[in-house]
């Protein structure tokens, strides 16, 4: 065989892979589309942006939230108590000793109950929380989480604003957004229609129908209005729990957030400033050199 023959050998066979990688990338197209969400809606939250920060009156509402109805299922095992005093947290009080002596926080934890060993007996026993204690978990571990939820682990939240594309506006987005379910979809019992959720429904739907957006959660809506009282005149509807706790998330997932912001905008300043007394130097250091 030539050198000619093999290389117009070699060539029909990269044509075919090229075709048939076109092929398959084709045929999965419609499914990656099928499970596709909708957009998160935007929340017009004010720590959006470099300059952004934290509501404080904001963030108290989304923790009575988290407290009164998100606790019951979901843990936040990285948040301690005292870091709600933190500077920029929702009950950080500018005349504190330090966050683990602010009145609110003791107050707040007092309220839960978390394991411990009697220091005389070595048994285990409940006690009330103090700041230093993270937040209580609902369930002792995963399985008895999942048990008590039909098979599916409620998620902990301690960085869910992290780990999801456009943090703390999916969560508003998929807490104030379900829906019921389009006509023809079938769903199993257990589950629920939420077109923020990713998901692919074709199987769900009859064949040459159009497939909806989103998919199911095992969650159940959550939130209702009225469900949550405010003591600051706040409108209690599902939209503005959904708000307030989203953004209450946002926070926990990263305390430092606006303390960073300010620090890089304080060091953008003096880079400038810096660039500007240098550029002075060069020109008083080398005036009338040529070079």
């Amino acid at each position: 065989m030539t050198l000619q023959t093999n290389i117009r050998s070699m060539k029909k066979t990269l044509v075919l892979i090229a075709v048939a990688a076109g092929l398959s990338f084709a045929a999965v197209q419609p499914a990656m589309a099928a499970g596709e969400a909708k957009h998160p809606r935007k929340g017009g939250f004010s720590f959006e942006g470099p300059f952004g920060t934290f509501d404080q009156g904001q963030l108290q509402r989304g923790y009575k939230v988290y407290r009164e109805v998100c606790a019951s299922c979901h843990g936040m095992d990285l948040m301690y108590f005292r870091t709600l005093a933190e500077p920029g947290g929702p009950f950080y009080d500018s005349h504190q000793i330090n966050p683990a002596e602010n009145r609110f926080v003791k107050a707040l934890a007092a309220e839960a109950q978390v394991p411990d060993i009697d220091s005389e007996t070595g048994e285990a026993i409940m006690r009330d929380a103090v700041p230093a204690d993270r937040f209580p978990n609902p369930y002792p571990n995963a399985t008895a989480a999942a048990a008590g939820n039909g098979g599916a682990l409620p998620p902990d939240l301690s960085v869910m604003a992290k780990a999801r594309h456009d943090g703390a506006n999916y969560i508003y987005s998929l807490l104030s957004g379900y829906e019921a379910a389009p006509a023809g979809l079938e769903i199993r019992p257990g589950q629920y229609y939420n077109p923020y959720m990713a998901g692919d429904l074709t199987p769900f739907v009859p064949e040459g129908a159009h497939v909806p957006p989103g998919g199911f959660i095992a969650m159940p809506p959550p939130l209702a209005d009225g469900q949550v009282t405010y003591d600051d005149g706040s409108t209690e509807t599902v939209d503005q729990y959904a708000k307030d706790v989203a953004a209450f998330i946002a926070w926990a997932s990263d305390p430092k957030q606006v303390q960073r912001k300010q620090s890089g905008v304080g060091v953008l300043i003096f880079l400038l400033l810096f660039a500007g007394v240098t550029y002075v130097s060069y020109r008083r250091i080398w005036k009338g050199v040529a070079h």
